[in-house]
């Protein structure tokens, strides 16, 4: 042990520090988590976790504390969006780990061991946990899609036909909260054709998804003055932007999938089609020579 050099020495202690605050955040994930399984499968990460940093311990003779920021920030996220989420994000950030094993083992062989289990046990076991959420990531992209197509563009068109933010957030409002409904019917219609006990829970995700989406894209309008629909304008189109990114980096996440792919396509298709609508407002608004 006192043939460890101070590089190396340096590693074990962020590793150290690394599994132990890791153990923890996957015990108090495992209290609020739903499921024996999902339960059971974070508690043994969290022992094995544990077991890795008395490993560590051996070697730096040093009684760590856990980061308490760390604890509070995966915990939170692990509640609001999910404890697979959470997870995947944590793990996420250590891509990098095999290749600091294999410098440890250069001086601790047995950091092979340890980085073997990282690589192949624990992420075994992270794809078997099974939360409930992720099964409605269908309907939830199906609602966030569709609210941000259709209410863009219908939003983009009431801005130059109304010139108005007042009259433009009422009629996004009534417009997309009728679409809420219609959307949740049809998912729940559709669910129930194929014979689905979940129905229910389907189109309520679908109906929350596209509601939430309605809401942050009708705010722009609520908030600045009624003649000025341009910034209320370019405002949204800036909300869209972050509802994609943030909805994208959610899925691709959970589900492993690449980032930047997803979010063009959506970018493309969500802003494309509020560009055109726009320019459908302004043309309809000249034709037909309403003025508000």
């Amino acid at each position: 042990m006192n043939n460890i050099s101070e590089k190396i020495l340096s590693t074990i202690k962020k590793m150290q520090l690394g599994e132990l605050t890791e153990s923890i955040i996957y015990a108090k994930i495992a209290k609020f988590a739903k499921g024996e399984d999902n339960k059971k499968t974070l508690l043994k990460l969290s022992a094995e976790e544990k077991a890795h940093a008395l490993i560590w311990e051996k070697y730096t003779n040093i009684k760590m504390k856990p980061k308490k920021g760390k604890i509070f920030k995966y915990v939170f996220l692990a509640r609001i969006f999910g404890f697979t989420f959470a997870i995947k994000l944590m793990e996420k950030g250590e891509k990098n780990a095999q290749t600091v094993y294999e410098e440890i083992a250069k001086e601790i062989p047995e950091a092979i061991e340890i980085g073997k289990q990282e690589e192949e046990h624990e992420q075994a076991l992270i794809s078997i946990l099974d939360e409930e959420r992720l099964k409605y990531v269908g309907s939830m992209v199906l609602g966030l899609n569709d609210a941000l197509v259709e209410l863009a563009g219908s939003l983009a068109g009431f801005t130059f036909a109304l010139q108005n933010t007042r009259l433009i957030a009422l009629s996004g409002l009534i417009v997309g909260i009728s679409a809420t409904f219609s959307m949740a019917a049809s998912e729940f219609l559709s669910a129930r054709s194929e014979g689905r006990k979940d129905a229910f829970k389907s189109c309520a995700y679908t109906g929350v998804a596209y509601l939430v989406t309605v809401a942050l894209l009708v705010l722009p309008y609520l908030i600045f003055p009624i003649k000025a629909y341009l910034p209320a304008f370019f405002t949204m189109l800036g909300v869209i932007v972050l509802i994609i990114s943030g909805f994208t980096f959610y899925i691709s996440v959970v589900k492993e999938q690449k980032f930047f792919k997803h979010f063009i396509e959506m970018f493309l298709i969500s802003v494309g089609v509020a560009v055109v609508s726009f320019a459908v407002g302004l043309l309809a608004k000249k034709l037909i020579g309403v003025d508000i």
